[in-house]
């Protein structure tokens, strides 16, 4: 279902998130999982858990309200 996919978790240090997150690394084999979230302290903390350098994720800092950005 998500093997070699781009994920986009929006809020995605949040509750939902973070578990979202978890199930599809464990369970499946995305290309790319994007976390999407305003809080740059939490995303550092989801960084520990899931590095960029162990995993296929990325993280960015946004609001999805900011049309502009």
């Amino acid at each position: 279902m998500f093997n070699d996919k781009v994920i986009l978790i929006t809020g995605g240090t949040g509750s939902f998130g973070k578990k979202c997150a978890e199930i599809i690394f464990k369970r499946y084999h995305p290309r790319k999982v994007i976390i999407f979230s305003r809080d740059e302290f939490k995303q550092s903390e989801m960084a520990q858990t899931y590095p960029m350098e162990k995993y296929p994720v990325r993280y960015f800092i946004g609001d999805v309200r900011d049309t502009e950005r």
